[in-house]
């Protein structure tokens, strides 16, 4: 979907140089010195409006978190709603995620999710998915051992693709459902898309990862 441009973006930007890092490859390998203490790092890749990042720092203010987002028009809503909560353990970064691994050192994260990702449907598109397998080895990378990754969509096709890239790239697949709000889990906490699409009926899909591959340990 197309973007509204906002004039005032990279102004916007250059005034918050602490939520959104205005040189976030500096901090690799020394995230803990941007949240000023030792606490989990959970990445968030793709992190749209900025709800989710928002609520789960509410929800667990012993954990930084780190959002990811490649679209200008959308970080800029997204550190709007940073700055309004005052949350202190959250950080946003204006990057593509294929430049993980020059952002984070191996072992610094503990959690990733990957909410709503663009599901790249055409066959042409495949090296896009953020489940192919050059991001999963990029995943591998910087998560800590038996660090998670949990992915929703509401695309079935993703899921099903996701389920099979993870099991082929050697990663332990701890849950799978079908239907996010069916099961009724008071601890998730939805994006702006997942709302919209809950709202009209159609099944939001969760996997549970973990990373216990680690070729170099």
């Amino acid at each position: 979907m197309r973007q509204r441009h906002k004039p005032w973006a990279d102004d916007f930007l250059q005034e918050h140089p602490d939520t959104v890092i205005s040189n976030p490859f500096s901090y690799c390998g020394r995230w803990k010195d941007v949240f000023a203490n030792d606490a989990p790092i959970h990445l968030e890749i793709g992190t749209g409006k900025g709800q989710f990042i928002v609520e789960m720092a509410k929800q667990y203010p012993n954990i930084n978190f780190i959002g990811i987002e490649v679209a200008k028009s959308i970080i800029v809503t997204a550190a709007q709603k940073v700055l309004a909560s005052k949350q202190l353990n959250i950080r946003l970064l204006h990057v593509h995620a294929e430049r993980l691994t020059e952002l984070f050192a191996k072992d610094e994260l503990t959690k990733i999710y990957l909410n709503f990702s663009d599901p790249w449907p055409k066959n042409r598109h495949v090296k896009r998915r953020l489940t192919y397998y050059t991001f999963l080895d990029k995943y591998k990378e910087v998560l800590r051992p038996n660090g998670e990754i949990i992915l929703k969509t509401d695309n079935m096709g993703l899921f099903e693709y996701s389920l099979a890239s993870f099991s082929q790239n050697g990663m332990r697949i701890e849950e799978v459902n079908l239907d996010l709000h069916e099961a009724d889990d008071h601890t998730n906490r939805m994006t702006e898309y997942e709302e919209k699409f809950t709202a009209k009926g159609q099944p939001i899909y969760r996997c549970r990862i973990t990373c216990n591959h680690k070729e170099n340990s």
